[in-house]
């Protein structure tokens, strides 16, 4: 895989975040966590990675989010690429869960950022977050840790998981499909119809696709392989083909946009 030098995120953004990161604190949690070991808990040994998600770099880092790299500099970074205030977006997602679930499921949980919330939000509730990456989770379960939470983490795809239909109440997804092609974003709605329980509710935050199609600029800032056909997409039409009811998106901050659904 090589890495674009094209982008304006490489050419100018990445410099300037790069000076304001706290390089010692990223050092500290690369040295806190024993990688390897953590791998090895969360991987099987004989997973396959899909080829859309090894093939391809996400945000100039060489390798994407199977890397070390990308695990701990994902929280840094965030926090200033994702406007006006990452806490405020993210809170958007858990403004809408109007129920208290019991079974949770995080799709694509990352470094458990939402997944947290959650938990905070919903203590009493059983949480999972899953996610294709194992340096990802290393760090999720660092931090969870960290803040004395106790939340499931597990490894594997999306679009296939291991669990039992009608497993959840409410599956979320944050900030996972315009890193998806829509062929598997497709599949990861078809496949959260099928863990939720009847009355169930799918949320997912994301990109704004009516403002990413109007603003191009926006998709070749960062290197997102995938941006551009998720932005040409209509997540109200997806959710609707895998079987959603009661489907609706709200804008968030013009940049970003919640969408929910429910199993009847």
């Amino acid at each position: 895989m090589a890495v674009r030098k094209d982008t304006l995120w490489e050419q100018f953004l990445s410099p300037i975040i790069q000076g304001l990161l706290d390089k010692e604190q990223m050092m500290r949690l690369r040295d806190r966590i024993d990688w390897q070991g953590t791998i090895d808990r969360y991987q099987a040994a004989e997973f396959v990675y899909p080829d859309y998600y090894q093939s391809q770099n996400f945000h100039g880092i060489e390798g994407g989010y199977l890397t070390q790299t990308a695990a701990i500099t994902y929280d840094p970074i965030t926090q200033y690429v994702l406007p006006p205030y990452e806490p405020w977006v993210r809170q958007s997602l858990i403004d809408r869960i109007n129920f208290y679930p019991r079974r949770v499921l995080d799709l694509g949980c990352g470094t458990g950022s939402t997944t947290m919330l959650i938990k905070q939000t919903f203590p009493g509730a059983a949480v999972t977050g899953l996610d294709l990456s194992p340096y990802m989770l290393a760090v999720a379960a660092d931090r969870s840790k960290q803040a004395g939470l106790d939340i499931n983490w597990q490894h594997g795809i999306a679009e296939g998981t291991q669990f039992e239909a009608g497993s959840f109440d409410l599956v979320t997804a944050s900030l996972l499909f315009h890193e998806t092609p829509p062929p598997i974003t497709q599949a990861i709605l078809a496949e959260g119809y099928r863990l939720l329980a009847d009355s169930g509710e799918l949320l997912i935050l994301d990109g704004n696709q009516r403002t990413l199609r109007s603003l191009e600029l926006l998709n070749n800032v960062f290197e997102e392989p995938y941006i551009q056909a998720y932005a040409a997409g209509n997540l109200d039409a997806w959710m609707g083909k895998a079987g959603f009811d009661r489907v609706q998106t709200n804008d968030v901050f013009c940049l970003n946009q919640v969408t929910s659904g429910v199993k009847v």
